[in-house]
């Protein structure tokens, strides 16, 4: 069975061209499926009927995992059924019919304007790790890039003189984002005063670099930005994609249209982008509830 998963996350590579990142989750949710299985004594993926999904994903929030992990799990489990339907290993498919699990979605996390303003005043700019930091976190929420996109930029992929960076997403798909003038500001100073006495490796043209001259990890700028809220009395928890999340909802309150911002984030589908217009309603009835004489 797991020599089946193997096969898969190989098509995926190969033949859909997902993101190392993309494949190693859905690798790790199918091998959770698997163990899943083994606990009810099945053998063979033949074996599996639709109930035994649906218990997996309730064995899953029963564990504290969150909706949309619970979600992306389906959707895994979804994608490698239909791919051994498609190659003849299975005659049906027993994910067929079964739904996300709506009702478990919470809305994402988002940061105010003032909270923003807080944690983007935290670093030390008489640092040389505190003006790369900064040029982080205005990166981000200037962009609403992913961390790991983030990470993934060459010096040659920012166009500071006008204010643009080109951004290989999800699948390698390529977008062009925006970058404002606090950004662009905070970039050139890292690029002039910092990134010179970080880059130890002449050859590496990786934008964003950790002490020892190497591309910095997705991981080090989540401890980044961890340990900045804590700085900044930030109550609320803080995920890789708080940054993210407000620059959408931020843009959305704003007048920006939904169009534009699936574009800027690389959404494939709109119905993605939708979830910050929930956000920016229930930001409004709170409001309401808030000041209104009569709630």
């Amino acid at each position: 069975m797991k020599e089946l998963i193997d096969t898969f996350c190989d098509y995926l590579s190969a033949e859909r061209g997902l993101a190392l990142n993309t494949i190693s989750a859905y690798r790790n949710d199918l091998l959770k499926f698997l163990n899943f299985l083994k606990t009810k004594g099945a053998n063979s993926f033949s074996e599996v009927k639709r109930e035994d999904i649906r218990n997996f994903m309730l064995s899953c929030k029963d564990k504290g995992l969150a909706a949309p992990s619970v979600s992306r799990a389906l959707v895994a489990v979804k994608v490698f059924f239909k791919f051994l339907v498609r190659e003849k290993i299975l005659t049906k498919d027993p994910s067929d019919l079964i739904d996300s699990p709506k009702l478990w979605s919470r809305l994402p996390e988002v940061l105010s304007l003032e909270e923003v303003g807080r944690l983007l005043s935290i670093p030390d700019m008489r640092d040389t790790a505190g003006v790369r930091n900064k040029a982080i976190l205005e990166l981000l929420y200037a962009s609403g890039m992913r961390v790991s996109e983030a990470c993934n930029l060459h010096k040659s992929d920012v166009n500071l003189d006008v204010g643009f960076l080109r951004c290989i997403g999800k699948g390698s798909k390529e977008r062009v984002v925006p970058l404002g003038q606090k950004a662009i500001i905070a970039l050139k100073r890292y690029l002039e005063v910092s990134r010179p006495k970080l880059n130890k490796r002449s050859n590496n043209d990786y934008l964003l670099l950790n002490r020892s001259g190497n591309k910095l990890s997705r991981q080090s700028v989540w401890k980044i930005i961890v340990r900045y809220a804590r700085e900044a009395r930030i109550k609320k928890k803080i995920k890789p994609h708080t940054l993210r999340h407000s620059f959408a909802t931020h843009l959305l309150e704003r007048g920006a249209d939904l169009r534009s911002v699936q574009e800027m984030l690389g959404h494939a589908n709109i119905s993605t982008t939708q979830i910050y217009t929930h956000v920016d309603k229930d930001r409004l009835k709170a409001i309401h509830q808030k000041f209104h004489p009569r709630p």
